[in-house]
């Protein structure tokens, strides 16, 4: 059910349909992430027990983020670092996708809602390198 996209053994991205559920925790990411990703399907009266989070350095080099798509239909296109076509998938209502490496572009196959969440803050223009497509294969 949960699709990995890879080019060779680079992690491109991880997609969550929207009909994922199993009971638990279950995290998708590998540790060495700066952007994890976990569902979570609890029984009623499961404690949650209060806590708050610690200060711990981390170093972020690459923006990696996750959308959630509210509404609509989402074409993803993959590319390689050096920007040349991979594949494509579409994603729909429900869906989540994290996107951890590599070039990506997106097409509205239909009127979409979605919501991002990536590390911050953003840098604007020193965040992203904006290419022009090379010939899909």
């Amino acid at each position: 059910m949960i699709k990995e996209i890879k080019f060779g053994d680079q992690l491109l991205a991880i997609i969550i349909p929207k009909n994922f559920d199993e009971e638990g925790i279950h995290f998708f990411t590998p540790a060495d992430l700066s952007q994890q990703l976990a569902y979570m399907h609890h029984s009623k009266g499961k404690i949650i027990q209060a806590h708050v989070h610690n200060p711990v350095p981390r170093q972020v080099h690459f923006t990696q983020e996750v959308l959630f798509i509210r509404k609509g239909k989402l074409r993803v296109d993959f590319y390689d670092d050096e920007q040349n076509f991979l594949e494509d998938h579409i994603l729909s209502t429900g869906d989540v996708i994290l996107l951890a490496t590599g070039g990506h572009g997106f097409e509205v196959i239909e009127e979409v809602e979605m919501i991002e969440v990536k590390q911050g803050p953003y840098a604007g223009e020193k965040d992203k390198t904006r290419f022009e497509p090379k010939e899909k294969r």
